[in-house]
């Protein structure tokens, strides 16, 4: 098949390609850079307007009048390169406004390229309507809006999603989903909101190419590395506040014995290899279910805290601490479960092993590719 992924996150569509080339499918990948993160695109939409005079310029034109410079010019390389994005047998958008565009220009592209091909399918695996909705009426027993709504974080509001709650984004939302095939949700966090809507085609595991991942029995000669991850723009989204506090009760206890390393806000390519020897990774808080940074430190054989809740223990049929540890919005909690490991190093190299097994199991990268294949050619799960 012939195959169009829309919009990059944490690697997916990466992955996902890297999966449908082994099994001999044509893949192209059309997205701006995640952030600062700089994953791998076939066909690169420039984001123009993000820094310097260009950005004041914007900023100030749409102040005035309500034109958005980057999203129309966003819209004209997709309109540019319609021989490129054209005649594909599936197309996949990664989210809902995968441009980072006004929501009329991401209701536009998604027209544009929906109608040059065949058939189309939408991913859920980062902040949606129905995920942001479904959180912000308390659904979750948390979620990444309890640092918005415990008033913790005011100066990042952008990366909670809350936009998707306005009604020109709703709107969108709205026509988006009459005209896809269906959508597929990544992690249990997007499975839970989707679980009875009509469109919902199921959960496919967020795709790991572990043969990139090299595991790494973990050794314990000295000290336990402990290893913290900070996206400066997600301090507070990630519970990042909270893992530094709990790193900070246990520095008290245990610095003898351990090594904490903390870096900020890492390119892709650099944040991989800063964690190779670390023992213990802190990745976030506020999940039921692991993400892609969370997947690719387990599959190198790190312990990671992360989301692993009640949840996706009863999905998967696999007991609490045995592949990775929940990370609850408590310090207190986080410190006692560092301490569990510090004082249990035999727990590390079991976890470890355990981390590995578990992504190459449900995770496989060939493997997803395989159920994307099955989903896209019947049209369910």
């Amino acid at each position: 098949m012939k195959i169009l992924l829309v919009g990059e996150y944490s690697r997916l569509h990466n992955s996902l390609k890297e999966g449908l080339v082994k099994l001999n499918h044509h893949v192209t990948i059309v997205a701006t850079y995640d952030g600062f993160k700089k994953y791998d695109v076939d066909l690169l939409i420039e984001k123009n307007y993000q820094k310097g005079v260009l950005r004041k310029l914007k900023n100030l034109i749409f102040s005035l009048t309500g034109i958005d410079l980057e999203s129309n010019n966003v819209k004209k390389q997709i309109q540019r390169l319609e021989p490129q994005l054209k005649d594909y047998d599936v197309v996949q958008f990664i989210n809902e406004a995968p441009f980072g565009c006004l929501a009329k220009v991401e209701k536009d592209i998604f027209d544009l390229i929906s109608s040059w091909n065949k058939t189309t399918f939408l991913l859920s695996c980062g902040t949606d309507y129905i995920s942001v909705n479904f959180a912000n009426k308390g659904n979750f027993r948390y979620s990444i809006l309890t640092p918005y709504k415990n008033g913790k974080d005011s100066a990042q509001l952008s990366s909670y999603g809350l936009k998707f709650l306005t009604p020109k984004f709703k709107e969108l939302h709205q026509h988006i989903y009459k005209r896809i095939k269906g959508v597929i949700a990544s992690d249990i966090d997007y499975h839970i909101p989707l679980k009875h809507h009509p469109k919902y085609l199921g959960l496919i595991p967020n795709p790991i190419n572990t043969e990139l991942l090299e595991f790494k029995l973990s050794k314990i000669e000295d000290r336990i590395v402990i290893f913290h991850g900070i996206n400066s723009n997600n301090y507070y989204k990630k519970g990042n506040d909270i893992f530094e506090e709990a790193l900070t009760i246990i520095d008290q206890k245990y610095s003898e014995s351990i090594k904490i390393v903390t870096v900020r806000s890492l390119p892709y390519n650099e944040y991989i290899k800063a964690y190779d020897e670390a023992h213990i990774l802190l990745d976030q808080i506020y999940a039921y279910d692991q993400g892609y940074n969370a997947l690719e430190a387990m599959a190198k054989g790190k312990v990671v805290f992360t989301g692993a809740e009640k949840e996706w223990l009863e999905y998967y049929n696999i007991k609490e601490d045995t592949v990775a540890i929940n990370a609850l919005p408590n310090a207190t909690q986080i410190a006692q479960k560092l301490e569990w490991l510090i004082k249990n190093p035999d727990k590390i190299i079991e976890i470890s092993k355990n981390a590995r097994q578990f992504v190459e199991v449900h995770h496989h990268y060939v493997s997803s590719a395989k159920k994307y294949i099955n989903i896209w050619q019947s049209g369910n799960a």
